[in-house]
């Protein structure tokens, strides 16, 4: 193996902003040659540490790139005051541009990175950057709706992500008491967590105060404010040249996959007339994080050795053959490429979703004295009605957590008020399900407004119950069931609320059977429902009540499965079982 070429750090250089801020990064480069392709990764999280905890850095030089690593406006090296993911369109703009025009630069401008390094990466591309040719953005999202808040509701891992990864550096900034260490502020804020999520009003918490002011001016705008579209990406791809990889995972939090989807699709329609869209999309078994990529497991789940991939290796080949026109290191043959779980295989289709037929499963009430009801392709059947007991107060709980991934959830799947369950029977032979997983669920409440989680879960013959996807794109709030203004309910009148994109790829194999859990929460991942009518941002007051979900013929609440190896049942009344043969080609889309 030959010696590996020798590397040149240029540290805390001077990055000027249009507004005459300065901005700071270590520029990397090979130390004999150029000029180079340039790639620029931008970051909250320190620069320092970044070069350390990933290899990425090193590897591009060594593959003959420059590497400008900046700390974004306001952290760290970076002068300028943070303000989370809003200045990062045109300091964006303003970095590539700057990178492009420097002597080791052959002005040809790629970016990288993963969460808040991909986001800056979408924000600058809508501002179109002249020099930026290719970009990675990996596990990131495709609009605030669904980052922000989710189904509009709000997430509420924003106050962990604040306390743990930006409060350190923003008390040393601002000499604020406080910690001033990760471990720290780590270890303080699992003290305090439990404190600050069950707070309300939202807007009340004072935690954030001195450190994110920010955060508060997020919470005074609910997501159907046009106050949200500078952070909106959705309905912009056509200001995007740049050639685009979109990498997520299954578990990615609720915004990764919805936005590599989201983002992908986006660009493949802005250019649909052109012979090649650039784009690409990558879909793994993962949770989130660069080391996740790397992993065969996602919580509790093993998914083989195949789910693993070589992140550096992925990133940097796409950006030769974009950069370089070099094809040697990128692999995929199709734009997409996503992992089937269960089957733990990968597979390649031009299109996402993957052609497949939409199978209607209606949810029918349990039979007379049962507990649990029936989930299938037959129409509803058995009790009209399943009520659920919502109390905010006393929250329906995820026993994991804040743990990612996939996990055994039988243990608040054995019956009680505070959720409902549909099983199918037993499956006679695999079903595929691959693609956007829709919902139509028909329900009323004795109160004003409600949310409705709809989750899904693969349940083997032992009754281990594993999620398929991270929780948030499975709420939805109800007074926004139409997507605009907020419209209260009028009690006890039912409504449709619907569930358009529950991306997901599982095999269900024979003997497991699907199963959907209806609940009014899913405490601590996202804010609470008061029942009240009044916002949790700006209300405490709370009450409990009874959410009614409708399955009979008149409201046929179901769920609409896009399956890759679906043929029609020989026979309608075999007690709602599909037959899956495999020697009959996908269908075409019905619908989805």
């Amino acid at each position: 193996m030959g010696a590996r070429p020798a590397v040149q750090t240029e540290f805390n250089v001077a990055v000027p902003m249009r507004d005459l801020a300065v901005l700071r990064a270590d520029v990397m480069q090979p130390e004999a040659g150029g000029p180079f392709p340039t790639l620029v990764y931008r970051t909250p999280y320190n620069k320092t540490a970044a070069e350390t905890e990933y290899t990425t850095f090193r590897k591009a030089v060594e593959r003959g790139y420059a590497v400008v690593i900046e700390d974004v406006r306001g952290r760290y090296a970076s002068d300028g005051e943070f303000n989370a993911y809003f200045n990062e369109g045109t300091d964006g703009y303003d970095t590539i541009e700057w990178a492009a025009k420097q002597p080791w630069s052959n002005g040809a401008v790629g970016t990288f990175g993963l969460s808040y390094p991909g986001a800056v990466q979408w924000l600058a591309a809508v501002e179109h950057p002249p020099h930026l040719r290719a970009m990675v953005p990996a596990m990131t999202f495709s609009s605030p709706r669904t980052f922000f808040y989710s189904g509009g509701v709000f997430d509420l891992s924003w106050p962990g992500w604040i306390l743990e990864n930006i409060a350190p550096d923003a008390r040393e900034k601002k000499g604020l008491a406080g910690p001033r260490t990760a471990e720290a502020a780590k270890a303080a804020y699992a003290q305090d967590q439990a404190r600050i999520v069950n707070f309300l009003p939202l807007a009340g918490v004072p935690d954030m105060r001195d450190v994110a002011p920010w955060y508060y001016e997020w919470l005074r705008h609910p997501p159907t404010d046009a106050w949200w579209d500078w952070a909106e990406i959705r309905g912009k791809y056509e200001r995007v040249t740049a050639a685009v990889l979109n990498l997520s995972g299954w578990y990615d939090e609720e915004y990764g996959p919805e936005g590599a989807t989201t983002n992908f699709n986006g660009l493949v329609a802005a250019r649909k007339t052109e012979s090649d869209p650039r784009t690409a999309l990558v879909l793994g078994p993962w949770t989130h994080g660069v080391a996740a990529t790397g992993s065969t497991r996602s919580g509790e789940r093993e998914f083989g050795a195949d789910a693993a991939v070589d992140y550096d290796a992925l990133v940097l080949g796409w950006l030769d053959l974009q950069l370089k026109n070099d094809a040697t290191d990128w692999k995929l043959q199709k734009r997409v490429r996503y992992f089937v779980m269960g089957e733990n295989a990968w597979h390649d289709s031009d299109v996402w979703p993957p052609v497949a037929h939409a199978v209607p499963y209606f949810l029918s009430g349990p039979p007379e004295g049962g507990t649990r009801g029936a989930l299938g392709p037959s129409r509803a059947r058995g009790a009209a009605t399943s009520a659920i007991a919502s109390d905010p107060a006393h929250p329906f709980t995820d026993p994991y957590g804040d743990a990612p991934g996939t996990h055994d959830y039988r243990r608040i799947q054995r019956g009680g008020r505070d959720s409902v369950i549909f099983d199918t029977t037993p499956l006679e032979t695999d079903l595929d399900v691959a693609g956007r997983v829709t919902a139509e669920i028909y329900m009323s409440c004795d109160c004003p407004d409600a949310d409705v989680w709809v989750r899904m879960y693969d349940v083997a013959p032992d009754g281990t119950s594993y999620n398929l996807m991270g929780p948030g794109l499975d709420v939805q709030r109800a007074s926004l069931r139409g997507g605009s203004a907020r419209q209260l309910l009028e009690p006890g009148k039912a409504y449709r609320v619907s569930f358009t994109n529950l991306p997901t790829a599982n095999r269900f194999l024979a003997g497991h059977r699907l199963r959907v859990q209806i609940s009014g929460e899913f405490f601590p991942h996202f804010s609470r429902n008061l029942h009240t009518g009044e916002l949790e941002t700006d209300s405490s007051a709370m009450r409990a009540a009874t959410i009614t979900i409708l399955h009979d013929a008149t409201h046929p609440s179901r769920l609409l499965l896009p399956v890759t190896n679906w043929t029609p049942p020989t026979n309608p009344d075999r007690g709602g079982k599909p037959v899956i043969r495999r020697d009959i080609p996908p269908q075409p889309p019905a619908g989805v």
